[in-house]
């Protein structure tokens, strides 16, 4: 495929190309990430001011934004310094005053001569009684009068940037608008009544009223749409790009699994079921595997992910599961010892800490197939680490692996297979931005025997009760978790709340009876810790939030969070998550410190309310937004300049099933709208996505 299309390019020239730009408001532009015309179109405004034209400034009730025709009275220039010039003016129907602060008399007598009549425009106040406007936005003579439109858009300002330069020079990066072929589906655009691309532009740039503004409106819908759709057509190719990659076909013949079904004192779940059915019809295709195994905390994703490694197993190959951590990866093991055992299958777990002639031995076993299932951490990526037939991978935790880092371990893989588990559920409209390049599975199903957690509110003056409540449920032989509160940035801070928290429950529950983690310890002090309070050794352990994901302690059955109101939903609904592991009755007590703000408020009552998982995602989603919610640095989410995924989440799934569509129609977008869809690529910068096609 050749580079950037020709028609494209008076939109990706610089910006000094535009009227009114220079060097130095160029400079200034890239404060709002605009740094050619292209950048300018899709900066939307985000609001607007009513500048329609009133009789009298009697119409309005200030405060209030007015634009009215005036007949310039007398100047009164400051007396003393530091006060303020003022000019009588007069409308149709009353008197009042403009107001300039350092205002120079010469430039002043000039912009407003005593007996013109002159087009103001600006916010009119009342000051002691008097009808008062402050230096106005907008000063015109009547035959300049046109150059004002009724209803003003409002841009994104950064310093240095006044909303007229951003004005003129949207208006001169609209004048150069190419025309296009269309690339959305006809019967979509019909059905929604959505107007062209370019005439979106103009329209979302020339908003006629409020309504216009809103993301439902047709162009802005129109120009969202655009966006997810060239996102969602460059996951497709990455999918089909894996797809296409040769995979292996593993068919399991069922032996390992049965054993290891039959060792359970419980029956799978039918999302379990289902799961474990999908990912073996994938596994036993001949083309790879590409699937998100997402379930809420507790819906019994490691059996599915075991099952799935032991078919890969039965085929006469192996499997690895990798997870963020050292700490989960001994979880991992732990949790699959059992499994491998009743299945009879060798396992083993390789991290950084493997080291000299014991992690050589490993290899060696590893490179002779003598270890089945492998499980570790990145370290498994490292050059010296090879396989004897690698079938399956799993990933745990996919937040820290983007679509990138994706397909880096199906290089490594030699045509492995790739699951990836995630415990944080996603709202749709998200998992479809993050993962739309793979199929998903879902467990929406609790296994038998957890039982709910009783969660309750708690204001921070009640501390007393509840360390004395831990007294007795620690002499009773349960423990607990104690989270400590999100200070501020620095971890510093955090440690030294962490800190006294441990010294106070210390005190009152004994010496070695409670521990501490925290972010700044050496690892190897950490799993220390970790391992005395899995042992119950102590029967509290305080923390910072590292014991966030994935930390498994069955008799842990106390969950205090203090200032919970500082953390967010998903936050708090994956550490309530780590108790309710056993058999015990299990309690998440939120402390908080009133009083609460009203999102404090909304998120504990919510969290207090439901234990499902998805429907806690969907509230955050709508209380955060969606950068905040999966934190889009480190996600591999897109950052949207238009599409708004909490209020246009239903575009995505359409984007999704029309891009798939697309593809399957004209695989290398060679038809008039395959070719529309590679421009709509080269002006959405897919840069992936054009390497995908000109390689396919």
């Amino acid at each position: 495929m050749a580079g950037r299309p020709e028609i494209l390019f008076p939109l990706f020239a610089g910006l000094e190309t535009l009227p009114g730009i220079g060097p130095k408001s160029a400079e200034t532009f890239a404060g709002l990430e605009v740094e050619r015309p292209r950048d300018l179109l899709f900066l939307l405004p985000h609001s607007g001011i009513d500048r329609a034209r009133k009789g009298s400034i009697r119409e309005v009730t200030p405060p209030v934004t007015v634009t009215v025709e005036v007949e310039v009275g007398a100047h009164f220039p400051p007396r003393t310094k530091g006060r303020p010039y003022r000019i009588a003016v007069r409308d149709a129907k009353t008197e009042f005053q403009l107001v300039f602060f350092h205002g120079r008399t010469d430039y002043l007598q000039r912009l407003l001569p005593t007996g013109q009549h002159r087009l103001v425009s600006g916010k009119l106040e009342f000051f002691d009684g008097i009808a008062q406007m402050v230096h106005p936005d907008h000063v015109l003579r009547l035959e300049e009068a046109g150059e004002l439109p009724a209803y003003e858009p409002v841009y994104p300002l950064t310093a240095g940037l006044t909303q007229k330069t951003i004005a003129k020079a949207v208006a001169g990066a609209l004048a150069r608008l190419p025309d296009l072929e269309e690339w959305i589906d006809p019967a979509l655009k019909a059905r929604e009544h959505w107007p062209d691309w370019a005439d979106a532009l103009r329209a979302v740039h020339a908003p006629q009223a409020a309504a216009d503004l809103s993301p439902t409106a047709p162009a802005r819908q129109r120009l969202a749409y655009d966006e997810l759709l060239a996102h969602q057509i460059t996951l497709a190719l990455a999918r089909r790009d894996l797809r296409k990659a040769k995979g292996r076909a593993s068919t399991g013949s069922g032996a390992l699994q049965r054993k290891v079904l039959e060792s359970l004192p419980y029956r799978p779940t039918g999302a379990q079921q289902r799961a474990v059915s999908e990912i073996a019809g994938d596994m036993a295709a001949p083309e790879r595997m590409n699937r998100l195994l997402q379930g809420d905390v507790g819906s019994g994703k490691t059996l599915v992910a075991f099952l799935a490694l032991l078919i890969a197993v039965e085929a006469g190959g192996q499997g690895v599961m990798m997870a963020p951590t050292e700490i989960l990866a001994r979880q991992h093991l732990d949790s699959l010892q059992p499994l491998a055992e009743a299945a009879g299958v060798r396992l083993e777990l390789l991290t950084g800490r493997d080291k000299g002639s014991e992690r050589a031995a490993k290899l060696a076993a590893l490179a002779a197939g003598e270890i089945q299932v492998l499980v570790g951490t990145h370290a498994v990526f490292q050059k010296d680490v090879a396989f004897h037939d690698l079938r399956l991978a799993v990933i745990d935790e996919q937040h820290r692996f983007g679509v990138a880092q994706r397909m880096e371990l199906g290089a490594k893989g030699r045509h492995a297979d790739v699951l990836v588990m995630t415990a944080t559920p996603i709202p749709r409209s998200l998992s479809l931005a993050q993962y739309g390049d793979m199929d998903v599975s879902l467990l929406d199903e609790k296994p038998p025997g957890r039982k709910p957690v009783k969660t309750a509110l708690v204001s921070t003056g009640r501390i007393d009760e509840v360390i004395e409540h831990l007294r007795q449920a620690t002499a009773e032989g349960r423990q607990a978790y104690w989270v400590c509160p999100l200070v501020d940035e620095s971890e510093v801070s955090d440690l030294t709340a962490a800190e006294e928290r441990f010294k106070h429950l210390r005190a009152v529950l004994g010496e070695g009876r409670v521990g501490l983690v925290h972010g700044q310890m050496p690892p190897a002090e950490k799993d220390a810790a970790m391992a005395r309070f899995v042992a119950g050794e102590t029967k509290v352990l305080v923390a910072t939030t590292v014991i966030e994901v994935g930390v498994n302690v069955p008799n842990a059955s106390i969950m205090v969070i203090e200032r919970a109101e500082n953390f967010g939903l998903a936050q708090l609904h994956q550490l309530r998550g780590r108790v309710g592991r056993g058999a015990a009755e299990s309690t998440c007590l939120l402390m908080y410190q009133p009083p609460l703000t009203e999102g404090g408020t909304r998120r504990l009552t919510v969290l207090r309310d439901t234990e499902d998982g998805f429907r806690i995602a969907e509230e955050d989603l709508a209380m955060r937004g969606a950068g905040d919610v999966i934190g889009t640095a480190q996600s591999g989410l897109p950052r949207f300049r238009i599409a708004d995924l909490e209020r246009q989440a239903s575009l995505m799934a359409v984007a999704q099933s029309d891009a798939r569509r697309l593809l399957a129609e004209d695989p290398e977008l060679t038809s008039e709208r395959g070719e529309a869809a590679r421009t709509l690529l080269w002006l959405m910068e897919q840069d992936r996505a054009i390497r995908l096609i000109s390689v396919g």
